[in-house]
């Protein structure tokens, strides 16, 4: 395993079980509004992410899913139910894959989800397996993101659908990354073990070139950037405090740097930037 991804995994090897004690089974934003002036108990606000989503990309019914870095399997259990549909995650992470398979046991979804320890960019699925392709907030770990979305892309059903939401950066075509926002952007990939990012024009760019149909893009930063906020405020009662003495300097390092984002989303410099589309059927011709 290249050594970004088994920094990754130690990452949350360590942080997961401090996470889900903290902050519950959802290890993704939360959404408050368009204009992020709606204020939300933190869990409602993710689970409310997970449905503006669905909206969003107009997912109303799914068969087969695949959770593309699934944590402790918040996402996944939570569409298993709401679709009543099949659901794979995947992780890089032993810790958050057995996690996930105790809570869908718990959740009695044990028999309709299921999670592996697996590589995103190499998926151990044969093409055109799922009709849901869901990437939540794990694209920004990706080593390779052309490989990555190629990889969603191949195994994705004809006429299945990719939707994809990730840490960017802000559009450079009129305006280069200063050096600072460079400095800002290497701490951030330091701190929470990520390779880098891109802007979203860049990730729309590589779906156009996997010919997916229907493409769309949007930007919610400013309805997800509270999130940060209410992270901070809860980051440091005496039971979150107690448990980072425990989970590692990595952990704590992070924790300490929740600032980093909060000041990113307030520069403008970090994005929260969404895609779908649909994979063509099976007699489309290309071009």
């Amino acid at each position: 395993m290249p050594l970004i991804q088994e920094q990754i995994q130690q990452f949350y090897d360590s942080s997961s079980g401090l996470w889900e004690q903290i902050w519950g089974e959802h290890m993704h934003h939360g959404y408050y509004g368009e204009r992020g002036d709606q204020p939300k108990e933190r869990r409602q606000a993710q689970i409310d992410l997970i449905e503006a989503l669905l909206q969003w990309a107009n997912v109303e019914r799914s068969q087969a899913i695949l959770d593309v870095g699934c944590g402790i399997g918040g996402s996944s259990l939570y569409l298993a139910e709401k679709f009543n549909a099949r659901v794979t995650g995947v992780t890089l992470s032993p810790v958050q894959a057995e996690r996930a398979i105790v809570r869908a046991r718990d959740a009695n979804l044990g028999e309709t989800t299921k999670f592996l320890v697996a590589d995103a960019l190499d998926l151990p699925f044969a093409d055109n397996s799922f009709d849901l392709v869901w990437t939540l907030e794990s694209g920004e770990h990706m080593p390779d993101k052309v490989k990555f979305l190629q990889e969603c892309y191949r195994v994705l059903q004809p006429g299945g659908l990719l939707l994809m939401a990730t840490w960017c950066h802000r559009p450079t075509t009129t305006q280069p990354l200063t050096v600072e926002e460079q400095k800002h952007l290497a701490e951030i990939y330091r701190v929470y073990c990520l390779p880098y990012v891109l802007s979203l024009p860049e990730y729309e760019t590589i779906a156009r070139n996997l010919s997916l149909e229907n493409l769309r893009v949007a930007d919610w930063s400013t309805a997800v950037a509270p999130f940060w906020n209410v992270v901070i405020d809860s980051a440091f009662n005496p039971a979150a405090l107690w448990g980072l003495l425990w989970s590692g300097w990595t952990t704590i390092q992070a924790a300490l740097s929740l600032g980093l984002m909060q000041d990113g989303y307030r520069s403008g410099l970090i994005r929260f930037g969404l895609l779908c589309g649909t994979k063509p059927n099976a007699n489309y011709s290309g071009s």
